[in-house]
C-alpha cells in the first residue's frame, strides 16, 4: 500500500498540517499509522467529515424544534457569516431561508463574498433604512464596502457615517449594543482607522454574539493584534477560535486563515503561512468566496502569487482584479484619514516585493518565495522604488502596509 505524509495529506485535503494530525490523533482517518511522531496514511483516504458541521446543524435544529432561534443576536445581522454550511453549499443554504429581510441580507453578502460588488451594493441599499436595526446595520457595511470596490467613495462614507451615528446611539446594554459594536469594529478594523469613539471592549460585546459573528469579531480582533505587530498574539487567537469550531462558519473561518498568513509572514514563517493560505482557499474555492483574498492581498506577502497562482491561474487573475479596485477604493478613505501613503501607484507584483524588501527579505528569499529569479526581483523592486521616488530600500516602508 502507498502512504502520504501528514504533510501530503494537509495539502490534499486543504487542512493545516496540526489539523490532520488531530485527526489521526483521534483516530479519524481510516487506515493511519504511527512510525514513532510521525503519521503515515493510505493514498486516496477522503478528508474526514469534521463533526463540527454535525454539532453546529444539531444545535439549529434543535433550536428549532423548541420554537426559537439558536442566535443570541437577531436573524438579520450578517445571517450568512452566521450560518454554519459545508463548502460548496453556500447558495443552497441561502435559497432555504425565508423570504424576506435575512435571505435578501444573505443574499448581498454572498454577491459580496464572491466579489460582486455592484450586485452587492444594489441589494444592500435598499436596506439602509430598514426599521429592522441589525439589517441596517449589516446593509451599511455590505454597503461600505461594496462602494470602496466600485470607487464610489462618497457612497462608502456615508454609509460608515451611518454606522458611526447607529453606534454613538447604541449605547442600551445588551443584543443592539453587540450588533453596533460588532459592525463598528469590523469596519474600522478593516479600515486601518482607529476605533469608534465609545466602542465598547470586545469582551463586552461577544459574549452577546453568536458564534458565527463572534468567530468573525475574534477574526477582526486578531486583525487589530496584527496591526499592533503582535503576530503571536494573534495566531494564538486565531488557532484557539478554530478549534472552537469555527471552521464551520466558512467566511468567518476564510478570514481567520488569512490573518494567519499575515502573521506567519510578518514572522518569517512561510511554511505555516502556506498550509493558512491553502486551507482558506479549500474553504473559499466551492462557493467561489474569493473576495477576502483580493482584499487582503498586499498584508500575504506573496502567498497568492505563489500558493494560488501556479496552480489555479484564472482565479488568481480574478482575486488580483478585486485587490486592484478594492485596495484602490480603500486607499482614498485610509489614507486622507489616517495621515499615512500606502502606494497607490504600483503593480501588485511591485507591491508584494516590495513589502517583502520592506520587511527586510533579501532579493534570494524573495525570489526563492515566489519562483522569480533574482534579476527579477531586482528590477520589480527597482521599478517600484522610481516610482515612489525613493532611493534606499529602508525608505520603502512609509509606503507599504504596517
Amino acid at each position: 500500500m502507498t502512504y502520504m505524509t501528514v504533510q501530503q495529506a494537509a495539502e490534499a485535503w486543504g487542512l493545516s498540517v496540526r489539523q490532520v494530525q488531530v485527526y489521526c490523533n483521534r483516530g479519524r482517518v481510516p487506515g493511519a499509522q504511527k512510525f514513532g511522531v510521525s503519521w503515515q496514511i493510505p493514498e486516496g483516504t477522503p478528508k474526514p467529515e469534521d463533526a463540527r458541521y454535525k454539532t453546529a446543524r444539531t444545535r439549529r435544529e434543535n433550536a428549532s424544534l423548541e420554537g426559537h432561534s439558536p442566535r443570541m443576536v437577531g436573524d438579520c445581522l450578517m445571517p450568512l457569516m452566521n450560518t454554519p454550511f459545508r463548502p460548496g453549499k453556500c447558495r443552497s443554504v441561502i435559497a432555504a431561508m425565508p423570504e424576506g429581510p435575512q435571505r435578501d441580507i444573505a443574499t448581498a453578502e454572498y454577491h459580496y463574498f464572491s466579489g460582486q460588488a455592484e450586485k452587492a451594493a444594489r441589494e444592500a441599499e435598499l436596506y439602509l433604512t430598514h426599521p429592522d436595526r441589525e439589517a441596517r446595520l449589516s446593509a451599511c457595511l455590505i454597503y461600505a464596502y461594496a462602494n470602496l470596490t466600485l470607487g464610489q467613495i462618497q457612497q462608502a462614507r456615508v454609509a460608515l457615517t451611518k454606522l458611526k451615528a447607529t453606534l454613538s446611539r447604541g449605547s442600551k446594554a445588551g443584543k443592539q449594543s453587540a450588533a453596533a459594536s460588532f459592525v463598528g469594529a469590523a469596519a474600522a478594523v478593516l479600515l486601518h482607522l482607529p476605533l469608534p469613539e465609545g466602542l465598547p471592549p470586545a469582551r463586552d460585546f461577544l459574549p452577546q454574539l453568536p458564534a458565527g459573528l463572534r468567530a468573525f469579531a475574534l477574526y477582526v480582533q486578531a486583525h487589530y493584534l496584527y496591526l499592533q505587530e503582535q503576530y503571536w498574539q494573534s495566531i494564538g487567537l486565531v488557532e484557539g477560535t478554530l478549534a472552537m469550531g469555527a471552521e464551520a462558519y466558512p467566511i468567518p473561518a476564510i478570514y481567520l486563515h488569512l490573518v494567519a498568513v499575515m502573521d506567519h509572514m510578518s514572522l518569517r514563517q512561510p511554511e505555516q503561512a502556506r498550509q493558512h493560505m491553502l486551507a482558506a482557499w479549500a474553504l473559499a474555492r466551492p462557493d467561489d468566496l474569493i473576495e477576502g483574498l483580493g482584499e487582503h492581498h498586499g498584508l500575504l506577502g506573496g502567498m497568492l502569487e505563489a500558493v494560488i497562482k501556479p496552480e489555479w491561474p484564472e482565479d488568481f487573475k480574478r482575486i488580483i482584479d478585486i485587490t486592484y479596485r478594492f485596495s484602490a477604493g480603500w486607499r482614498k478613505v485610509h489614507n486622507p484619514d489616517t495621515g499615512d501613503h500606502v502606494a497607490d501607484d504600483l503593480s501588485t507584483s511591485e507591491f508584494t516585493i516590495a513589502m517583502l524588501a520592506a520587511r527586510g527579505w533579501t532579493n534570494q528569499e524573495i525570489a526563492d518565495h515566489l519562483g522569480l529569479s533574482p534579476n527579477t526581483v531586482k528590477r520589480y523592486l527597482s521599478n517600484a522604488m522610481n516610482t515612489l521616488g525613493i532611493r534606499h530600500r529602508q525608505d520603502l516602508k512609509k509606503f507599504m502596509l504596517p
